[in-house]
């Protein structure tokens, strides 16, 4: 056996090693969300005088990350962004994160907040990863890969879709290219986190069911393809008004959390008793279920999307992902009535595209989709998401992402530059 081989062979158990006590440890926390926040979403929709209380919650949060979420010059608040600049190498992942979103998640869910989850599982694996990186000390280039690896723990465990969560902890990072140095970890995590939380805990994961797939044909794939545009469209919507809603509240209050997050919640009660329904609060995951098997309310995309973006705009925490699901999946249920496609197929499109579109990842999606939906229309899923990641432009969810390659020439854009630093120069021109 010669060197090479043996240093391949260590290095291989290594990776085994650390991603198997990561998927553990994020299987099990992870269980402990899901669990937590199902519980606390059935209290609050059983108890709808719960909502007023948004606004306090918002100061508690506040608080919390205030006075505990900083420290030597990184913030807990930034979120999924911390974890993605801990993959860059440009800050440090703080351990106290993870406790912190899970904690802030449950008043948000509790309370009304729209939200998802699979922030609060990210960055729970991002503060595990960085625990196991501290306690075995090891290297710094290893620290990005745990670092990954933990992201893709908490997206496998936390929807049930162990081989997305392998691809997204290596994609979300960066737009343009993908982290194959960590495929190992990332796999094992993954894997080992999903079946922590579905077999050792029990916890199950939502179902969503397309009856029905259109034939194969140019008029089919024209359709997919007018469609994935506007969920791509939609995804920058949301992606815009919830980063400015962000800057504004942060300018306004002088980056006071506190007062920003009990602003939002106010502002959550007002539309709460506006329409009058609590559809568009907590993660709204009977519409989202609904939006496969019947018509729902034709403006309920626009709805989440306003909620959603208030809420994690003024500082609340959770997720996105489900939010971008519930909108996408019901915009597609509107469109149903104009784009002859099946109802639960357009549903299951629009799902799947908008999420692409937010978080650039249009492997990972297209993944997400095979996983979820057994593979059915999967030629359309491919096209859909391909189509979505390059109309969204260089918007998304995280803009923390880094561009090592714009998604066309046509953008314009340089490389090596994040999402955030093309924002930046967008506005210093206007």
């Amino acid at each position: 056996m010669n060197i090479a081989y043996k240093t391949l062979m260590v290095t291989l158990l290594k990776w085994i090693f650390f991603g198997t006590i990561i998927g553990m440890i994020i299987g099990s926390t992870t269980a402990l969300l899901l669990t937590t926040n199902d519980m606390l979403g059935e209290t609050r929709e059983n108890n709808s005088w719960l909502i007023f209380f948004l606004p306090i919650g918002g100061i508690v949060i506040g608080f919390m990350y205030t006075n505990f979420g900083k420290s030597f010059g990184n913030d807990s608040a930034k979120g999924n962004n911390l974890v993605i600049e801990g993959v860059h190498g440009k800050t440090k992942v703080l351990k106290r994160m993870g406790p912190l979103v899970y904690i802030g998640t449950f008043i948000t869910v509790l309370l009304g907040g729209s939200t998802g989850r699979e922030g609060a599982a990210i960055q729970m694996g991002g503060s595990v990863s960085q625990a196991v990186n501290q306690f075995f000390k090891v290297s710094i280039l290893d620290k990005k890969i745990l670092i990954m690896s933990g992201i893709s723990a908490g997206f496998g465990a936390a929807f049930g879709t162990p081989i997305t969560g392998a691809v997204i902890g290596m994609e979300m990072v960066a737009l343009g290219k993908m982290k194959y140095k960590a495929l190992v970890p990332c796999l094992v995590a993954s894997f080992v986190g999903h079946y922590v939380t579905e077999k050792g805990w029990g916890v199950e994961h939502e179902t969503f069911i397309i009856k029905s797939v259109p034939e194969s044909s140019f008029a089919t794939y024209g359709k997919v393809i007018v469609v994935a545009i506007i969920f791509s469209l939609l995804s920058v919507l949301y992606s815009q008004l919830r980063h400015g809603i962000q800057r504004v509240s942060e300018k306004y209050t002088k980056k006071n959390h506190m007062v920003r997050a009990f602003v939002g919640g106010v502002l959550i009660v007002i539309l709460f008793l506006i329409i009058g329904s609590q559809d568009y609060n907590g993660r709204g995951l009977d519409m989202l279920e609904q939006s496969f098997k019947e018509d729902v309310p034709p403006f309920a995309f626009l709805a989440k999307l306003i909620f959603t973006a208030i809420t994690m705009g003024t500082g609340f925490v959770g997720g996105e992902a489900i939010p971008l699901f519930f909108m996408g999946a019901t915009l597609g249920n509107t469109l149903s009535e104009f784009i002859h496609l099946p109802l639960s197929f357009l549903a299951g499109l629009g799902m799947i595209a908008t999420f692409c579109g937010g978080a650039n990842t249009p492997i990972a999606a297209f993944l997400l989709a095979v996983e979820m939906f057994d593979g059915k229309g999967i030629e359309s899923f491919f096209v859909a998401c391909l189509v979505s990641y390059i109309f969204s432009g260089h918007h998304g969810l995280w803009p923390s992402q880094k561009i090592f390659e714009p998604k066309s020439r046509l953008y314009n854009i340089e490389d090596g530059l994040s999402i955030e630093d093309v924002e930046k120069k967008k506005r210093h021109k206007k």
